[in-house]
């Protein structure tokens, strides 16, 4: 009975995957587009200035948005009437949009005193970009999988519309990049509410929501402190670029970072789909197993896609960017290799969230942002780009090793021996990497590889994966 029971959360939390890849991935290879085109038409030092405005509004999101996207999900998901979820989507919408009220009022206040590039587009983007996060976990958390998945599609699709009106037409340069971000960020929230009328349903001015309104804040306000670490560690590295290398050097890494977020996109996907399997299955009596199983595959999958991704990366950049950029293929690699070391780091994040205990999750995020902004000012001026990965890499490893042994007190993890050959052969891939200059071989190597990861598949994830093929084949 317990095996039927594992399979049926495991063969649920593969089909969450799905849903979520469907949206993510939708819309992610329409941004992975956008970096040639804008490579193209904005100069390097044009495009590094719109990608620090995208790193400051980053850094100020878990303060505008006070983290009520955690609070709403994971109290929606535990919601068990509509008058309770009333209270919940109403608290959450009036405070984002107190909060917001107030950083406009900020930066009408810091415009009359100092003159800021492009400053009412960033701000503009920073309120659309909160709603965005909120409202689509509002709307996640009551259970519509398939609307938030819609809204990063739409929002992706037009953006590339209005990107191609506006800075390949209309040759606004970053501007245009700004203005397409805002406008189609604006008509996806828009469409959607529309569809599922999440406002008219469940937002209500005469709804009393004291008690559990303040529930969500002691739950959210704990995640800020560790939600700007994390945008300090994960964004600071901009800031640190331009002020020791120039604005074209941090063209240069934003357009090696765009790329290598591919895996941080699938890891999103992981972690949408986890974190609602993880708090349902938490209070269950083989969770230790359950989230061992799930973790070492996880291993296996970051391990895999890092690797094969990489060199189809390497054997299609030539076209993929203009020569001007072309520096930056070397970065992605080590890049990519923080992004997976960033998607374990979160993994562990989700015993905080299970168990509503997030102030713990605080202290390891402190250690990480002193170590990154200690590691920045000593190796960026010694190694340039490259000090700034290794800063990053260094961080997460602390991060992840800090939360490994604090997760212990919420479930049991074991690294098993399998997980050790995915985790070398990231190490010894990136010898051709750097080292081979033959198309052919790259290709020959991405075919090899394929070949030895997939027969070398755990157990437990090649049994799912043949049972629901089996499960597709009988169906149709």
């Amino acid at each position: 009975m317990q095996q039927n029971g594992t399979q049926s959360r495991s063969s649920k939390f593969l089909k969450d995957i799905g849903i979520y890849a469907i949206g993510n991935l939708g819309s992610k290879i329409i941004t992975f587009l956008m970096v040639p085109l804008y490579t193209h038409f904005v100069e390097p030092a044009g495009y590094g200035f719109y990608d620090t405005c995208l790193t400051v509004i980053f850094l100020v999101m878990p303060l505008s948005t006070l983290q009520l996207r955690d609070g709403a999900f994971r109290f929606l998901l535990d919601s068990e009437s509509n008058e309770e979820r009333t209270q919940i989507v109403t608290m959450v919408y009036r405070t984002l949009f107190s909060s917001l009220g107030v950083w406009v009022g900020l930066a009408i206040m810091l415009s009359l005193f100092m003159t800021i590039p492009f400053l009412w587009y960033t701000v503009a983007l920073l309120v659309v970009m909160s709603m965005q996060e909120v409202i689509s976990q509002v709307i996640r958390g009551l259970g519509n999988n398939k609307a938030f998945v819609a809204i990063g599609i739409l929002s992706a699709f037009g953006i590339a519309v209005f990107s191609v009106i506006l800075v390949v037409w209309f040759d606004m340069g970053v501007k245009g990049i700004f203005i397409a971000n805002i406008i189609a960020r604006i008509a996806a929230v828009a469409i959607i509410d529309l569809r599922v009328k999440t406002w008219r349903r469940y937002f209500s001015l005469k709804c009393h929501y004291r008690i559990i309104g303040k529930e969500i804040i002691r739950f959210s306000l704990p995640l800020i402190p560790g939600s700007l670490c994390w945008a300090i560690t994960y964004s600071s590295d901009r800031l640190f670029i331009q002020h020791f290398l120039g604005l074209a050097v941090t063209g240069l890494y934003a357009a090696a970072a765009r790329f290598a977020s591919v895996l941080q996109t699938l890891s999103a996907i992981f972690q949408a789909a986890w974190q609602e399997t993880a708090i349902l299955q938490y209070k269950s009596d083989d969770k230790d197993v359950f989230f061992t199983r799930i973790f070492n595959s996880y291993i296996y999958a970051l391990a895999f896609i890092l690797i094969v991704f990489s060199f189809l990366l390497k054997i299609n950049y030539g076209w993929l960017v203009p020569v001007k950029y072309q520096e930056s293929l070397w970065f992605i690699y080590p890049m990519s290799i923080t992004a997976a070391l960033f998607a374990l780091a979160l993994f562990f994040d989700m015993g905080y969230q299970c168990a509503k205990d997030t102030k713990r999750a605080l202290p390891s995020m402190l250690i990480g942002t002193a170590v990154s902004i200690l590691l920045n000012f000593t190796l960026v001026q010694f190694m340039g780009v490259y000090g700034v990965i290794a800063t990053t890499f260094i961080t997460f490893l602390v991060i992840a090793t800090i939360r490994w042994f604090d997760m212990q007190r919420y479930f049991k993890l074991i690294i098993k021996k399998s997980s050790i050959f995915p985790i070398a052969m990231i190490g010894i891939s990136a010898l051709p990497f750097y080292f081979n200059s033959s198309l052919w071989m790259d290709v020959a190597y991405v075919v090899m590889v394929t070949i030895i990861m997939l027969y070398f598949m755990p157990k437990d994830l090649k049994a799912e994966i043949a049972d629901k093929l089996r499960n597709k084949l009988h169906l149709t």
